[in-house]
């Protein structure tokens, strides 16, 4: 019998996994999409103190972004985007801990990386409230989020701050 449920779960959790990252979830709570507003803005933030190569500053903003994160009120979520928000939560969680807890840049950028990757599958699933730029930086392979379409790499910081391309916008919902 467990079986049986783990894997209907499994399933229920792959559809909608699928169904977020092809598009945006078509009903979304008012205080919910409020709250991934605020959550990707506090992204920005963590963004910003890596432009700047402020270990101490992304430390701040990463506790920050936790406490946003908390917050999320997955109780007026429909069971989809809760199947799709739970495993994306704690990633972004873990991965912020990280941020959050050590003040050394690349230590940071490391955690980071991940973490804006599963930015890019929230906006994609819930939307924001203006446009994101999805930026990508062929130096270490990986893309990160920005609300403004020009390059200010938080990989490298100033040795290479406008190295990288935006790869995609995704349109304000």
């Amino acid at each position: 019998m467990k079986t049986i449920k783990h894997t209907i779960i499994l399933i229920a959790f792959f559809a909608s996994n699928t169904f977020a990252q092809n598009g945006k979830f078509d009903k979304i709570d008012a205080i919910t999409a409020n709250q991934v507003n605020t959550l990707i803005n506090s992204y920005y933030a963590i963004k910003d103190a890596l432009v700047a190569t402020d270990g101490s500053k992304a430390s701040i903003e990463a506790k920050n972004f936790l406490a946003k994160l908390d917050v999320i009120d997955q109780s007026k979520m429909t069971t989809e985007q809760k199947f799709f928000f739970k495993p994306l939560n704690e990633r972004m969680s873990s991965d912020a801990k990280h941020i959050s807890e050590n003040k050394d840049p690349e230590h940071q950028r490391e955690h980071f990386r991940e973490l804006s990757t599963n930015m890019v599958s929230l906006i994609k699933a819930f939307g924001n409230t203006e446009d994101s730029f999805v930026q990508y930086c062929p130096m270490v392979k990986k893309s990160w989020l920005s609300n403004n379409k020009a390059i200010k790499n938080p990989y490298y910081g100033n040795k290479m701050l406008n190295c990288g391309k935006v790869t995609e916008i995704i349109s304000k919902k």
